[in-house]
């Protein structure tokens, strides 16, 4: 399958806005080319960027993201340019460019992405490494090899990451986990290693359902983790001690009818994927249908909210 890789050229100010209608719209990759990280980086002696320049420019940040070249592409951009402009409208200037893009064949994507995932540490014992590099693990590190294809989620977004830390915190050891839009599959890898009995990851998209076994199996993890296709939890059987939902705030507003149904009476919902001007609308709908709110974390600009089901 060929994609299209999609250039909008935007302010410091904008990049994370402007970033954040791309995870929206769930596509198979962002990445974030900030020219003053990127010189940073150059100058560090622990980080070789050989055939990468010095940038010129550092006032343009370049988000990039990567969509399928197929008959919905020309309705997605039309989605992009109508969010960018209301940026411009209620917010500020958030273009310094035309939107570009450009087709590309996977394996060319694949490659390019390489150059932006390095191994990360995220919460206490996770470790995300690419299948590609190599990482000296200490005792108590739980390594999660990952190769996202075009997938979304590599583990470096503040969404993934807020998720990763809940779920060391709330997943005992034999739980059962619902993965609600797994993508990559790293949050359901994440359960498996952190000690999960048994996780089912769901996505309604067929890409992210091959990349997510891909991944399941390349960690060992496949006699924990079946990966379906799916429409978020309409066709999950039975309940769960932990769900976790790394979405948007409306399919999280819409999917909490069945999140309760599906939880356990002292199970653990992690709803994150929300922009902290969504917050609220989150909390208010899941209050209003009977859910406790124990805590929210927040990391630049998003948040990850903690629940679990009224006692009767």
């Amino acid at each position: 399958m060929n994609w299209m890789e999609i250039s909008v050229l935007t302010t410091h100010e904008a990049s994370e806005a402007v970033a954040n209608i791309f995870h929206e719209m769930r596509v198979g990759g962002v990445v974030v080319e900030d020219p003053v990280l990127i010189n940073n980086l150059r100058k560090s002696t622990s980080w070789e960027l050989c055939d990468i320049p010095e940038q010129e420019d550092i006032e343009t940040v370049t988000i990039k993201a990567y969509l399928p070249a197929d008959e919905n592409f020309f309705e997605k951009m039309k989605q992009l340019e109508i969010a960018l402009h209301e940026i411009e409208t209620h917010f500020c200037n958030c273009k310094r460019g035309n939107t570009c893009f450009r087709e590309i064949c996977e394996e060319d994507w694949a490659n390019a992405w390489k150059q932006y995932f390095h191994p990360i540490r995220v919460g206490q014992q996770i470790i995300i490494k690419p299948t590609w590099e190599d990482y000296e693990a200490l005792d108590k590190d739980l390594i999660i090899e990952l190769d996202p294809g075009m997938a979304f989620g590599t583990g470096t977004h503040h969404t993934t990451c807020l998720c990763i830390k809940a779920l060391e915190d709330v997943l005992q050891p034999n739980d059962t986990v619902f993965d609600v839009g797994t993508g990559s599959g790293i949050l359901a890898v994440v359960s498996a290693k952190l000690g999960a009995a048994k996780v089912i990851a769901v996505d309604i998209d067929s890409t992210a359902v091959r990349v997510a076994k891909e991944n399941v199996a390349l960690n060992n993890v496949a006699d924990i983790v079946e990966v379906v296709e799916g429409d978020l939890l309409n066709n999950v059987q039975g309940q769960a001690d932990v769900i976790v939902a790394n979405i948007i705030a409306d399919i999280i507003i819409m999917v909490l009818p069945d999140i309760l149904l599906k939880l356990k009476p002292a199970g653990k919902f992690l709803a994150s994927g929300i922009i902290i001007e969504r917050l609220e609308d989150v909390t208010t709908k899941a209050t209003n249908l009977g859910f406790n709110i124990h805590r929210i974390i927040e990391q630049s600009g998003w948040a990850v909210v903690e629940m679990s089901r009224k006692e009767d």
